[in-house]
Formats: C-alpha cells, structure tokens, sequence
C-alpha cells in the first residue's frame, strides 16, 4: 500500500503528495477556465475558480491518495451553456489533459535547464515530468469517465449513451487490474523524458 511509503521513503511520499494535488487542481481548473471562455460561467458560480485542492478534489480523495497514491478530482460544467455545441465541449473535455501534458513539458524544460546546477531538485522535476504525462496519457483515454472519452463521444455521438454507464465504470476497474497497464503508461512518459535528457547530453 502506497500508504508505507511514508515510513520507508517520506521524501519521494511528500513530492508524490505534492505533485499530484497541484497537477489534478491545475488539470480541473484549466476545464474550469475552457467552459467560462465558452460561455459556461458554472465553474465560477460554483467557487470552483479557486486553487483550493480540496474544493476541487474533495476530502475523500485526498484520503484515498494518501492511502493508495490514487486521486481525482472534478469540476462542474454545463455543456447546454457552451456557446459552439460540440466544438466546445471537446475543447473543454481537452484543456485538462492538455494542461498535464503543459506541466509534463515544462517540468522536463526546467530539468533540463538545471540538470547539473543543482539549484532545483533533479528528482522532483523527473518525478513532476513522469506523473504529469502519465495522467495525461490515462486521460485521454477513450473510456468513461475519463476526459478522452469525452472528446471521443463528441466525435461519435452515439457512444454518449456509455457516459456515466455503470458498465463503463466497471471495464475501467478492470483495465487497472491489467498486470502492467499503469506501467506501461509510466513507461512511455519515462522513455519521451529520457530520450529528451539523452538528446540534450548527448547520452
């Protein structure tokens, strides 16, 4: 359980910790943000525009990502106020993953640029580069709930009707419990990050 990470390595539990409540607030706001500029002021009137992890997140899922080192998050939206119907919609479903794949880049930019200089924790910045293409490579995902699924189901409207489908929900469970799916998502965020280092050292 992630849980014992506490106990056997605190400094990685604490980055872990730190990295994800930031990346999951700024991932809802950035949906938050998307809706108002099409014409959705629901995230504002809600109090979600606000960089309170707990308002976007809630206290259960900080709990659960304590425990298991798995969170959420969610940001109200009411696609009926979009201005540009499903052209709208994608591009909101889209600004949160986009936003984790922004934070991926510019982690792996500063690690980069402080490398060897010792001024910035090399290890944090991997560590923010890793989970941030990692939850932007599970979001876009075309499985419910995830926001890939959104932009797919806007593309193909007739898979609307699996949103919010008990059944959806369950095959997402079930792709977890594939042995090596998470890895295999960290393992291409590890290797975009290395071939990176390697093409600016020369390694």
């Amino acid at each position: 359980m992630f849980l014992t990470t506490l106990v056997t390595n605190p400094i990685f539990f604490l980055r872990y910790i730190a990295i994800i409540i930031i990346s999951i607030t700024i991932h809802e706001l950035a949906h938050g943000f998307a809706a108002i500029s099409q014409g959705d002021d629901t995230p504002k009137r809600t109090g979600h525009i606000t960089f309170n992890p707990v308002v976007h997140m809630g206290v259960e899922s900080l709990i659960f990502l304590c425990i298991a080192g798995i969170s959420w998050g969610q940001m109200p939206v009411n696609p009926y106020k979009f201005r540009n119907g499903r052209i709208s919609d994608i591009w909101v479903s889209a600004a949160g993953p986009l936003s984790n794949l922004a934070l991926g880049f510019l982690s792996i930019l500063l690690l980069l640029i402080f490398y060897n200089s010792g001024l910035l924790s090399r290890e944090f910045l991997y560590l923010a580069a890793r989970v941030n293409l990692t939850l932007f490579l599970l979001n876009i995902l075309p499985i419910p709930p995830l926001d890939g699924f959104s932009i797919f189901s806007n593309i193909f409207p007739e898979l609307k009707q699996f949103q919010g489908s008990p059944i959806a929900m369950f095959g997402l469970i079930i792709i977890f419990l594939i042995p090596g799916f998470s890895g295999a998502l960290i393992g291409i965020a590890d290797s975009v990050i290395l071939t990176l280092i390697g093409l600016r050292f020369g390694i």
